[in-house]
């Protein structure tokens, strides 16, 4: 299993989000801000400066933590799918193999299933956009959107039924909706499993806390996940001082502390992880 993280959970400069990944043997980031930008509005300055900075901390990019459909579904999908398609360019640019995106806001108390089919086509759009890329898109379950539930989740990857399409597994968000990670949410997911966000909360008030440290049975997970032979990417979203909709922070220090929470969980089992 190979270690990354969102790193703008550091430090919003570059050089110290290199500096600490370097310090804990992380040899990836999941890209989503730098300099208090979010990818989405980065420019061709800007890209190229990652571009040569990683290469010289030796970071490769695991994936793009886009903003992509963590907009309201009633909103324009125009605007939205132009910022797509500029991320996408970034994504091929730094060799990504992966965007990271949602399935949209829904207004509150509406019935999901009046916006199935107008998010299904979204995806397929996108999709069509990516072809020939070498990029894959990967959804999250991200609480409030159409798929924040297994349930929902498992729905959106069969019925785009796409080998460019699979699931992102994020125990912590699970857990916010009220569902077991593992006991419940694994099952029905574990053969679309492309990439994992490691957070772990507590059920009872949805707390992020570091793996291990919350309901969000990550033993259990990298251990099934281990004996399924999974070699992939298992990305630090801490979340340890600041969660919110567009994102959290933790700072170096407890970066650190949720990178070695997850270390000292593999190690345990051991599972080999770079």
């Amino acid at each position: 299993m190979k270690l990354s993280g969102f790193a703008d959970e550091i430090s919003a400069d570059l050089d110290e989000q290199v500096r600490v990944l370097n310090e804990e043997n992380i040899r990836f980031v999941e890209l989503r801000g730098v300099w208090n930008k979010n990818v989405a509005v980065l420019d061709k300055a800007d890209v190229d400066r990652i571009k040569d900075t990683l290469k010289a901390g030796e970071i490769g990019v695991s994936a793009i933590g886009s903003p992509i459909g963590k907009t309201g579904i009633e909103e324009p999908h125009g605007p939205h799918f132009d910022t797509f398609r500029r991320i996408l360019d970034i994504a091929v640019e730094l060799n990504s193999p992966y965007i990271r995106l949602f399935s949209f806001y829904l207004p509150q108390n509406a019935d999901p299933a009046h916006y199935r089919n107008q998010i299904l086509d979204r995806f397929h759009t996108m999709l069509e956009a990516a072809e020939g890329s070498g990029v894959m898109l990967l959804h999250e379950n991200e609480t409030g959107i159409y798929g924040d539930t297994a349930e929902r989740c498992l729905d959106l990857i069969e019925a785009v039924n796409h080998p460019g399409f699979r699931a992102i597994f994020d125990p912590a968000n699970f857990i916010q909706r009220k569902q077991k990670p593992f006991t419940h949410c694994y099952p029905l997911l574990k053969e679309h499993i492309e990439y994992c966000h490691i957070k772990d909360a507590i059920m009872e008030t949805g707390q992020v806390v570091p793996a291990g440290e919350g309901d969000g049975e990550v033993p259990e997970l990298m251990q099934a996940l281990q004996k399924k032979g999974y070699s992939g990417f298992l990305s630090l979203e801490p979340h340890l001082q600041e969660a919110g909709r567009a994102g959290g922070f933790s700072g170096p220090e407890l970066f650190k502390k949720a990178s070695q929470a997850l270390k000292s969980i593999l190690e345990r089992l051991d599972i080999v992880y770079s």
